[in-house]
């Protein structure tokens, strides 16, 4: 434990420091791609629509079954090679990590929205949060422009750095990919279209399972930051937290969109379109305004800087703890 929690101090800052640079993974397919494209060759080769669906929920159980499967195998194997590498080997697990985690990345992405709401205008935020929404950006105003871009922030803050920093910290790099394969495949076809709500049943109930506790500790974490940067009574952001995050249609992206939401004073969720289908959804932290604008992006950036310092401070202290206690 004391090597996966060095490994974890090291790939944290090094992906905060560094992120996915454009140079390295223009050259080289990102591990995340890789996955993606044996994720899409199940779907063509097993979700066949002539099948009912009962075959294909099957097919799909099938098909998360080899992905998970072969993420473990490829887990044991890459930390059998790095400990037989001994220093470097630590090393290395730490670039690993790093890969698999996203804060600059989410960072650059959700400034990036700010950035051209305030230099060019709603249509440059329009084509900058579809960069990191599902949703269709043409309905959007600037306020639901920003409010997408929060709610993406929180939902990815648990998605792409909690979950897989927890799930590292308790099975190793075993964990960590088979995490990141199950959250790509619940993105890719683990939701209600026609051609995926059966073949991606497994994916979809997967996800939520293993997204369960980085969910409600990402929010607390969240309603944490809302305390120190912003003198927010901590008791009452859980309180409103635990109150609406339940009615979010997900059972875990509600919980850090609702703290996210509380902590800036603004009211996320609502009705949204997703191309041609219309979700109807409630309000998280409805009292909270609904006018959000780039100010409120930044400061939900500083919250989110917040929750990541206080990860990585949490890793090192344990870190020395187990050193040193």
């Amino acid at each position: 434990m004391i090597d996966r929690l060095a490994a974890a101090v090291i790939g944290l800052a090094l992906d905060r420091l560094v992120g996915d640079p454009d140079w390295l993974w223009r050259r080289l397919p990102h591990p995340v791609v890789l996955i993606g494209n044996l994720i899409g060759t199940l779907d063509r080769r097993l979700n066949r629509e002539a099948l009912g669906e009962a075959a294909r929920r099957r097919r799909g159980i099938l098909a998360i079954t080899l992905l998970v499967t072969g993420a473990l195998v490829s887990g044991f194997v890459l930390t059998a090679l790095f400990a037989a590498a001994g220093p470097l080997g630590l090393v290395l697990e730490a670039v690993v990590l790093a890969i698999f985690l996203a804060q600059k990345s989410l960072i650059d992405h959700v400034r990036a929205v700010a950035d051209a709401l305030d230099g060019e205008g709603l249509a440059a935020g329009r084509r900058a949060v579809a960069m990191i929404v599902g949703r269709d950006p043409e309905q959007l105003d600037a306020a639901g422009v920003s409010r997408a871009a929060i709610e993406s922030l929180a939902e990815n803050a648990s998605d792409g750095i909690v979950a897989p920093l927890l799930w590292y910290l308790v099975l190793g790099l075993p964990g960590l990919i088979a995490y990141k394969v199950l959250n790509t495949a619940d993105s890719m076809i683990g939701h209600m279209s026609e051609r995926h709500r059966a073949f991606g049943w497994a994916a979809a109930k997967l996800d939520d399972v293993v997204n369960w506790p980085a969910a409600r500790l990402t929010a607390l974490l969240f309603a944490l930051a809302a305390g120190l940067r912003r003198k927010a009574k901590i008791g009452a952001v859980w309180a409103v937290t635990r109150r609406d995050a339940p009615s979010h249609r997900s059972p875990n992206a509600g919980w850090p969109e609702t703290a996210m939401a509380v902590g800036l004073g603004v009211a996320l969720g609502g009705p949204r379109r997703y191309g041609e289908l219309m979700v109807e959804a409630p309000m998280l932290n409805p009292a909270g305004r609904r006018e959000a604008g780039s100010a409120d992006i930044r400061a939900g950036l500083a919250l989110f800087s917040t929750v990541a310092n206080l990860l990585l401070a949490a890793t090192l202290l344990g870190l020395l703890v187990l050193s040193f206690g």
